[in-house]
């Protein structure tokens, strides 16, 4: 049973906390700030601020070419170690802890003392239910899960669901304020571990993994099938609206007429492999091979110019928001 919530008005948001230093953590932190908001960046240790403003730094170019908004700069970033004096004056709080349940429910417990009761504070968890994360939170009605997809400096994508106790103003306002923020935010019909997105890509991953295992592709096959297939195909229409248009001018109905059967074949695998020695050889090697030599900043940097081309190229067929 939820409480009901009133959230401040989300086009007034001025002032984010973001806690984590993590690679989540502080590319929400460069996000914001990049969206003219005045940013605190709790960091658990004082010892991550190095590698917290590396992240931002290293994603202020990228987010410059993509445009700053009226106000942007690094300069409104504070660091902080102390968690109750970084949310003391928070108007929205984007919590990007490890993905560890216990540490979540200790932090969300602190959390409902110490924040204002008409703020909302949002989990980037990729996969645990919000109705866990609030068991001890006194404030559970405005905490939502708002899980971005890495880099969230870059890609738009914000899953926004509830828990058990969450007021359904509370994903309402959340949902706006990413709107708002610059962000596409999709609202979930239910709370589903693993949400939506990350289901879909897990699904894949699986897949590779089996064939990874048992000799029949390489790390390097895998990704040159999905970046040479269905990964540009995807980027412009999805996986459904693509099968829709395959289907030619009969669509989605023809489509399943042809294919359908093949949903029987024995192709898929989708249990999880067991993640063996030889197995994990097999995906490190490979991606060692795969990278050729480029070491994480350079990868980095080709995948967030391949992501902003994307993205302009989307704009230029379907137009700007």
């Amino acid at each position: 049973m939820s409480t009901a919530f009133k959230g401040r008005d989300p086009h007034l948001v001025r002032r984010v906390t973001c806690i984590g230093a993590g690679p989540i953590g502080a590319g929400w932190a460069a996000y914001f700030l990049a969206q003219g908001y005045q940013v605190t960046s709790y960091i658990h240790d004082p010892g991550e601020e190095t590698s917290l403003r590396q992240v931002i730094e290293g994603a202020w170019s990228s987010l410059t070419e993509m445009g700053l908004r009226e106000g942007a700069s690094m300069d409104n970033l504070t660091v902080c170690s102390d968690l109750a004096s970084a949310v003391a004056d928070a108007d929205f709080i984007q919590e990007s802890a490890p993905e560890m349940l216990p540490l979540k429910q200790a932090l969300y417990k602190q959390l409902g003392d110490w924040v204002a009761n008409d703020v909302v504070i949002a989990s980037s968890t990729s996969g645990m239910r919000m109705t866990d994360i609030q068991t001890d939170c006194k404030t559970a009605e405005r905490t939502v899960v708002g899980h971005p997809f890495n880099p969230p400096y870059l890609l738009p994508l914000v899953e926004v669901v509830g828990g058990e106790r969450t007021a359904a103003e509370a994903v309402d306002w959340a949902a706006e304020f990413y709107r708002i923020a610059g962000k596409a935010p999709l609202v979930l019909k239910k709370e589903i571990p693993g949400f939506i997105a990350t289901r879909l890509q897990e699904a894949v991953w699986r897949e590779a993994l089996h064939m990874i295992s048992n000799d029949e592709a390489s790390v390097a096959d895998i990704d040159y099938a999905i970046v040479n297939g269905p990964g540009p195909r995807w980027a412009i229409m999805g996986p459904c609206l693509i099968y829709h248009l395959g289907g030619g001018e009969g669509g989605m109905k023809y489509c399943l007429e042809q294919f359908g059967p093949a949903l029987k074949l024995p192709w898929s695998r989708l249990d999880a492999p067991e993640l063996t020695p030889e197995l994990t050889k097999k995906l490190i090697d490979g991606a060692n091979e795969a990278a050729g030599g480029r070491d994480y900043s350079t990868l980095n940097r080709q995948r967030d110019a391949g992501l902003i081309a994307i993205h302009k190229a989307r704009a230029d067929i379907f137009g700007r928001d």
